[in-house]
Formats: C-alpha cells, structure tokens, sequence
C-alpha cells in the first residue's frame, strides 16, 4: 500500500491537508517580505591633510604615513588607498558592506587626533569627508568668464552656486575641482635678507601676524533727523576702531613686531596676488 493509496481512499482527509497547506502559504505570503535587490549601503570616508609648499615625498613621509598607520587601527575598514601629491596628502578608507559609517566616522577620527602633534606644525587640520553610497560623480558643470579672473569665478561658485547646488533634494554633495583661491606669493631677495639681518622665518612670522580680518571702523549713531545722520556718518567713515589700552610688554613686543614688518615691507620681497 502506498502512501498516496491513503488519500485516495480517504477524499476528506486529502482535502483538508490541501487546505491546511493552503492557509499556510497564503499567511507566509503576507509576512514574508520579498525584496529584488537586498538592502546594501557602502561607504567610503575620505582625510585630507594641506601642507603648502611641500613636496610629495615629504608629504607622503611625514603626514600620509602616520596617519595612515593610525586609521588602519579603526574597526569596519575594509582596505585604505593613498594619495601624496605637492602640498595635499589624501587618504581614502573604504568601509566594510553595511558598517555603520557614523561609528566608522568616530573611530577614524579620533585616531586622527591622537596623531595630529606628529605632523609638521606648518600643515593644516585633517578634514574628514564621509560619503554614503554611490562615489562616482554624476554630474559636471563647466563655469567660465571673459571677464572675471579664475580666482573671482572659484569665489562666487562658492558663495552662490555651490549653496544652491547642495540645497537641491537627492543631491548628496557639490565639489569645486580645480577652484583657485586668493593668495599671495611672495620671491625673497637673500642679499637684502643679509643687509637687514632678517631671516625667511621672520618674514613668514611677520605676514602671518598681518594677515587677519577686521572691522573698518563705526558709521555713527546720530538719528535725530536725515542730514544729520548722513553727515555724522560720512565724517566717521574714516574713523579708526576704538583704541585699547595695552601693557608694557605688550607695547614692545608690538614695536618690535611692527620693526620687522618696516624691515620685511622695505624693498625686500615683491609680491603678487592671485
């Protein structure tokens, strides 16, 4: 006797098993859930270290190196890539298949700052940049002006184009590849270095020590009626910022600063903006 034999002798037995599994597989069929294409997020956080004026052996030797030997110690890094050029170090790491990037993120940095007094005191603050999902740009845009110089287009693709760009939905993030920022550039002359007795470093202290932001001064405050106003501030328009009061070490240690940079300003260097 087989084991169909059973069914077909019993007909009300056959039908209700074929219910039975009936109602099993249409309740596994409104819980289970069917997906096409599984549920996957790779990522990828990228450090990105200035050292100006350097080269790529001495950027590769003394900022990609440490710091890659302090991110490979982070967990959920599947592989690392480098790349050490004049005056950038650049420094990818691939995250494992669905490892949570914000935690990759934590790790990663805080294996930066561990580092960050072994690189040269001249080089500028890592910038971590995490980036979720698809890394291939999918869009260029081109910008050029008979008109402005490069240095004013990369300004105002910054200050405009790029905040538009960003606030646009789907959009993850906008870059500026090849931007050229203000900057200035200076040839020292050794011979007149010598005759004033000052050093390159001085020169580099004293650019340093002015080059900041500052206000130009107040417009007034006069609100008694509209002549009055404008004439108060067209008359403070040159006014210089309120005065404040220094101590004695403070005052030589202006002196002599303001010393160095007559010294520096006097014929010793030409300089160009760009």
């Amino acid at each position: 006797m087989n084991f169909t034999d059973t069914f077909i002798n019993k007909p009300v037995l056959a039908i209700v098993v074929s219910l039975l599994i009936l109602v099993l597989g249409l309740r596994a069929l409104s819980d289970i859930s069917v997906r096409q294409y599984p549920k996957t997020e790779n990522a990828v956080v990228t450090v990105t270290t200035a050292y100006y004026g350097a080269d790529a052996q001495t950027i590769a030797g003394f900022i990609t190196q440490p710091l890659e030997q302090a991110i490979a110690q982070a967990q959920g890094i599947d592989y690392l890539s480098s790349t050490s050029v004049t005056g950038l170090s650049t420094i990818t790491a691939t995250l494992r298949l669905n490892y949570d990037a914000n935690r990759a993120l934590t790790q990663i940095q805080t294996q930066v700052s561990s580092v960050r007094n072994q690189l040269p005191p001249q080089a500028q603050q890592p910038v971590l940049n995490v980036q979720v999902g698809e890394t291939i740009d999918a869009m260029y845009m081109g910008f050029r002006s008979d008109v402005l110089p490069s240095n004013s287009i990369t300004d105002y693709l910054a200050r405009v184009v790029k905040p538009k760009l960003d606030a646009v939905q789907g959009v993850q993030t906008a870059e500026i590849l090849g931007g050229r920022q203000f900057a200035l550039r200076a040839w020292l002359d050794p011979a007149r270095l010598a005759a004033h007795g000052v050093t390159a470093a001085d020169v580099y202290q004293a650019l340093g020590a002015n080059n900041y932001l500052a206000a130009v001064g107040t417009t007034g405050v006069s609100t008694s009626s509209a002549s009055s106003t404008s004439r108060s501030a067209a008359s403070a328009l040159m006014m210089p910022p309120p005065a404040t009061m220094i101590g004695r070490s403070a005052a030589a240690s202006m002196s002599s600063a303001l010393a160095i940079w007559a010294r520096v300003a006097d014929g010793l260097y030409t300089g160009s903006g760009s």
